[in-house]
């Protein structure tokens, strides 16, 4: 017999639950605000650089939210991977840092377990496949996921845009294999869920696992992502969000985009390293007119700019998730982007257009002829952007994401 969700008592532990934060830490902050809306006692264990956002958060109880504090290991390490290229960093130090704040999350995680009598332990970020877990021996069983990752870039990109990321990359997915090895908590996990095969494939050459489910790790709030109350501008403008790094290739989008009608505009939402390099290309591609660098925007405001474009265009070459194209769905705006990693899990001929990443050439001629076909046929964003919305409520919805989360529970808190 199935348990009630007003008789579970899960703990959702992740490094970072954070709204503001973006990225996947916002994964187990829904979870945590679904559960409970849901009727199930949901508690968070988190670091407490989020404490002041999860503390005002109206929608959290207070009372169960926990936190690990911050510690001088932890300190020395972040501040030290600051001084190595991102690409080796990622694989090195931060899977250190990682490893260190899940370690002391592990500690107290035994701890609430015992103390709130806790049935379930879930920890959904970090969401890659090869991240060790030390979640092991708690006293509770535990879930991990779901996961996303395995990722490689395209290989016409890996030169050029993997910063020698292919060599560091394998280099981490075998430090990962021996860290799997120390610590159990993938081993012993008592569920382990993926987002796509890509990922169950990482999994298994990372811990072995064999016995895998799959269920989609972004979900979109449909509360703050609401449709449009409008059509799409008659004027084409197109909305790029992210960070302004290597990876995310924005050179690409505005050599694509210069190739598109004069009267086009351009909302590049975000900020980063590559952002003084992506402003001079735009005066020399002379459309410096017609492209504005917003930088980081607050969720609503993002919001607001999708529901003023045409469309949401994601060039990035190596998007695991791209949590940004529901949210575009959920404006009920279709989304243009390169046919790797997420955005190829989430887009349909009906809700958008995807163009393959088989040489720098193609990927600009396919954004711009991309564009191009919106501004040919002035209804088809509108027909997408509808089908966009209906996909984003049938399959990504947070609400819908909780309820199945919290079937896996009860199958596990009944067997």
């Amino acid at each position: 017999m199935a348990a009630e969700p007003e008789n579970m008592r899960v703990l959702i532990v992740a490094p970072n639950i954070s709204r503001r934060m973006g990225g996947e830490a916002v994964i187990p902050f829904h979870y945590v605000r679904e559960l409970s809306a849901l009727g199930v006692e949901a508690h968070a264990l988190t670091h407490a650089r989020v404490r002041e956002e999860l503390e005002a958060e109206p929608s959290l109880d207070p009372s169960r939210i926990h936190f690990v504090e911050d510690s001088s290991a932890e300190r020395l390490i972040y501040r030290t991977g600051r001084l190595v290229p991102a690409s080796l960093s990622d694989a090195t130090f931060g899977m250190a840092l990682g490893l260190l704040t899940m370690e002391r999350l592990r500690s107290e995680a035994k701890s609430l377990v015992q103390r709130l009598d806790v049935q379930i332990v879930h920890q959904p970020t970090p969401v890659s496949p090869q991240m060790p877990s030390p979640l092991d021996d708690l006293g509770a069983p535990v879930v991990i996921g779901p996961m996303n990752g395995g990722m490689n870039y395209p290989p016409a990109f890996e030169r050029d845009y993997g910063g020698g990321a292919p060599a560091v990359v394998a280099a981490g997915r075998r430090f990962a294999r021996l860290g799997n090895k120390v610590f159990a908590g993938k081993r012993n996990a008592v569920r382990l869920l993926a987002a796509n095969a890509r990922t169950r494939n990482a999994l298994h050459q990372a811990t072995g696992a064999t016995d895998v489910g799959i269920l989609v790790e972004n979900g979109v709030d449909l509360n703050l992502w609401t449709p449009a109350a409008k059509p799409p501008p008659t004027r084409l403008h197109f909305v790029f969000v992210g960070r302004l790094i290597k990876w995310k290739a924005v050179d690409i989008l505005l050599e694509a985009f210069a190739r598109v009608d004069g009267h086009a505009r351009l909302s590049i939402v975000g900020d980063g390293p590559e952002r003084a390099f992506l402003e001079r290309l735009s005066v020399e591609l002379g459309v410096a007119d017609r492209v504005s660098f917003t930088g980081f925007l607050p969720q609503p405001q993002i919001r607001d700019a999708l529901h003023d474009a045409t469309a949401l265009v994601l060039s990035s070459l190596y998007e695991c998730g791209g949590a940004v194209v529901l949210e575009a769905f959920a404006c009920a705006r279709p989304a243009i982007a390169t046919a790797w990693g997420g955005p190829e899990d989430y887009i349909t001929p009906e809700t958008g257009i995807l163009v393959k990443p088989e040489s720098r050439t193609a990927m600009v001629e396919g954004f711009a002829a991309a564009m191009s076909r919106m501004g040919a046929n002035p209804s088809l964003a509108e027909t997408m952007g509808y089908a966009a919305r209906l996909r984003a409520e049938q399959n990504f919805s947070w609400s819908a994401k909780a309820r199945k989360m919290l079937a896996i529970y009860s199958s596990l808190v009944s067997g």
